[in-house]
């Protein structure tokens, strides 16, 4: 049983880790990347449609991503999401492709984007934390049901700690990684 929950836990944190990875691509860093998108909804036939359902996302070269829509006909609606989007880019279209050059970013948007990073890190930190905290008192309602003993539930909250730490090492490298990315001109 304790080994079923430490996979739970381990599960949980590692979906914790892959939203924040997601997280992490939806911030721009300097350089064009079609996850910048991935948020962005446009409406499609009265449908709320994330981009990349209705058009091809490329980025052919280092500042410069392309939209090239699947129906020439919803360019126009992709085109007013990108503007309405948080994003701070501006779309230019030839009829049938969407560009958008990515702008060099200033030294102070560096700065914000990487307080941003660091928020949202933060964010992954507590939601795992709490995984540890749930865990932990599932284990100690499963000792005081005489489920486990009183060793036992040591090595297993000791076991929890030793992988909570482990993901947290986790998050602090993609941080570190990710406010190198924005940071880099």
């Amino acid at each position: 049983m304790k080994l079923e929950i430490h996979k739970n836990l381990e599960d949980k944190m590692t979906k914790t880790v892959n939203a924040l990875k997601e997280d992490f691509a939806s911030i721009r860093a300097g350089r064009a990347n079609p996850s910048m998108l991935d948020r962005v909804v446009v409406e499609y036939y009265g449908t709320p449609t994330p981009i990349k359902q209705i058009a091809s996302v490329t980025a052919p070269e280092p500042r410069i991503i392309t939209i090239q829509p699947y129906d020439q006909s919803s360019i126009n609606n992709i085109e007013k999401a990108i503007l309405q989007s948080d994003l701070g880019v501006n779309p230019s279209n030839d009829g049938k492709i969407i560009r958008i050059v990515i702008p060099q970013l200033t030294e102070e948007r560096r700065k914000d984007l990487t307080k941003v990073a660091r928020k949202t890190a933060e964010d992954s930190k507590i939601v795992l934390r709490n995984e540890r905290r749930n865990t932990n008192d599932r284990l100690k309602k499963m000792q005081k049901d005489n489920e486990l003993t009183e060793d036992e539930l040591k090595t297993a909250q000791d076991e929890v700690q030793k992988i909570t730490d482990k993901f947290i090492k986790i998050v602090d490298e993609l941080t570190e990684k990710k406010e190198q990315d924005i940071m880099e001109v």
